[in-house]
């Protein structure tokens, strides 16, 4: 089944790679065999946990469509298609193990234990899936700098079971699906648009197989490296930084009719704080000695807070604060509609 699944249907054809992989890149040989280069930090805190491939293969059961018994494509299945599908676009480039983070654990039962209290289990009588499963697997031959910062080229997706209507008959399935950077120092992810795919409805593993590779082909790596570096190239002083605060903790309870005039902002009251503390204390994205901080680093900062959202909410915010970041920009060149952040 796994030969099946990874499979690339002939009519599709690849871009060479070297259209995605931009000259600047320092490229690491793959036969080298080099030292990890992220620390062990998680790209999503909140309330997941860390989980692997065989666990996912072994110990979890695959949740159907209960009105026709028609299997969903498993989460272990949806790692394994994009895994052969970057192979097919990065086919001399190395990768890291794919980083998997889980919540909202569904328990079951076998039958024969139909009458058990739930302490008297035993492992074997036990049945579990995750309804939300995030991931990210890192290429570390293909690796750039930003502000003093090294990043690597990175992809990855989201399942969330909750957003498919299990109760009723095989439809289409639904995946977030990115291709962007990580930040070596954090592990935060720096995810736009251009790469980010909010909504991969799929009714077959071809049909997955399809619109992920035409995610990798298209994904401009040099748009997106030359708008970060543009970041670090403009600041905010103190006091456009607290005002910023400020504005953006009224935004949060602005009136409907007000908020329709100002592009959305999707963090809230908490990652607003955290963002606050880090402008201070943050080791690697904090003010400077003057109180001024670039819009890299308060990117930065926005993309570490967003490490507490839900995994269903976690790569949109990422995609939010890297238009947030860049609209600042525009902003601080007057043309940009998010003035109402700075004045």
């Amino acid at each position: 089944m796994e030969a099946h699944i990874l499979e690339i249907e002939p009519e599709l054809q690849l871009k060479p790679v070297h259209q995605l992989n931009a000259p600047k890149y320092l490229e690491i040989e793959s036969s080298i065999n080099t030292k990890p280069l992220f620390v062990p930090k998680p790209f999503i805190e909140a309330n997941t946990s860390e989980i692997n491939l065989a666990h996912l293969k072994n110990d979890c059961v695959i949740p159907v469509f209960s009105k026709d018994n028609e299997r969903t494509i498993a989460h272990q299945e949806f790692i394994e298609i994009v895994q052969g599908c970057a192979s097919k676009v990065f086919p001399h480039h190395i990768f890291d193990e794919p980083e998997v983070r889980v919540s909202h654990q569904i328990k079951g039962r076998t039958p024969d234990a139909i009458n058990k209290q739930a302490r008297d289990l035993l492992d074997h009588e036990k049945t579990q899936y995750f309804e939300r499963m995030a991931f990210i697997i890192r290429i570390p031959s293909i690796i750039d700098t930003v502000n003093g910062n090294e990043i690597a080229l990175t992809i990855g997706g989201v399942r969330s079971y909750n957003l498919e209507n299990l109760y009723n008959k095989k439809s289409f399935e639904k995946f977030k699906f990115f291709i962007g950077f990580q930040v070596k120092v954090c592990c935060n992810l720096a995810v736009t648009s251009d790469g980010f795919v909010e909504e991969m409805r799929v009714s077959s593993y071809q049909e997955l197989q399809s619109k992920i590779l035409e995610v990798l082909q298209n994904y401009n790596a040099e748009k997106q490296l030359r708008q970060m570096r543009q970041l670090s190239e403009h600041s905010l002083t103190e006091h456009q930084f607290a005002q910023l605060l400020g504005r953006t903790r009224l935004y949060q309870h602005l009136p409907k009719k007000d908020k329709l005039n100002i592009p959305a902002l999707s963090f809230n009251d908490g990652q607003i704080n955290t963002i606050a503390k880090d402008y201070y204390e943050d080791d690697s994205f904090s003010r400077n000695e003057k109180g001024d901080i670039n819009l890299w680093n308060v990117y930065n900062l926005f993309t570490q807070a967003n490490k507490s959202s839900y995994i269903d909410t976690f790569l949109d915010r990422n995609v939010n604060a890297f238009d947030f970041s860049n609209s600042l920009l525009k902003t601080l060149n007057g043309s940009s509609n998010y003035h109402w952040f700075l004045s």
